[in-house]
């Protein structure tokens, strides 16, 4: 009996990590994100350069908050994540000097207002390169890349006029994941830093929560998220950062 007792032990131990290497998962995670706008935005039209607007100083944009909504799955050390969220950024203002945009000139004095909507579909894949795991702590550190798609439009309108530009932004990424788990995974950190620089262009986005497991299968998360774009595409110039804390909820199989 004892022989058999350590022979099923034995095996436990070789099967174990092949067991966990090919773990399946699947789950979907919702957050809310209060996220703070800064930066500029010009927009070109009719062979007319725009003006370099400050979304906050000039178009009166300020925080505003939105639900993401990410789905995901994994075996083993390959996972695949579906992220989508909307954002609407509105503001007012009167000038205090002759703007351009899109081709469009509004005067000094003139009261107007503005919109910078779009939405995003966020594309992860990650790889786990270093995966440790114990009773107490455990870790893991993998290698992402990722495609961010920005669709939207940009819009300035007054009483007499109005214009907008729409857009279309794809960003391939590439970036570093490092999870830590801590009291048996009851508490658990996260960072995830992706980004991209080409042809004057630069883009960034990182995020870091902890997270806590009261119940199986279910997370509760406190972050916050950076993202940073400077790129120029469909006459529109992009150079802003959106960042601010988060909060989410996963539940996972």
């Amino acid at each position: 009996m004892r022989k058999a007792l350590m022979f099923l032990m034995v095996i436990a131990l070789l099967l174990g990590p092949a067991v966990s290497a090919m773990a399946f998962e699947v789950g979907v995670r919702g957050y809310y994100w209060f996220a703070n706008i800064n930066g500029d935005i010009s927009v070109d039209g009719n062979n007319v350069y725009g003006t370099n607007l400050n979304l906050e100083d000039n178009l009166g944009m300020d925080q505003d908050s939105y639900p993401v909504i990410e789905v995901f799955g994994g075996l083993g050390k390959h996972h695949l994540s579906l992220a989508r969220y909307s954002v609407n950024y509105e503001g007012s203002r009167v000038l205090t000097g002759n703007i351009a945009f899109n081709g469009l000139t509004f005067n000094t004095g003139t009261s107007i207002n503005t919109s910078l909507d779009y939405d995003v579909y966020d594309f992860m894949y990650r790889i786990d390169l270093l995966d440790l795991e114990n009773i107490l702590a455990g870790g893991s550190l993998g290698i992402v890349a990722r495609v961010e798609v920005f669709d939207g439009s940009a819009e300035v309108k007054s009483a007499l006029a109005s214009t907008s530009q729409d857009f279309t932004v794809p960003i391939p990424m590439v970036g570093l994941n490092c999870h830590v788990g801590i009291l048996a995974d009851i508490l658990e950190a996260r960072v995830l830093v992706t980004g991209i620089g080409y042809s004057g262009s630069t883009v960034f986005d990182s995020q870091a929560d902890i997270s806590f497991t009261p119940f199986p299968f279910l997370d509760l998360h406190a972050g916050y998220r950076i993202f940073y774009i400077d790129v120029e595409t469909d006459d529109v110039k992009l150079n802003y950062n959106t960042a601010g804390p988060y909060v989410a909820l996963t539940v996972s199989f």
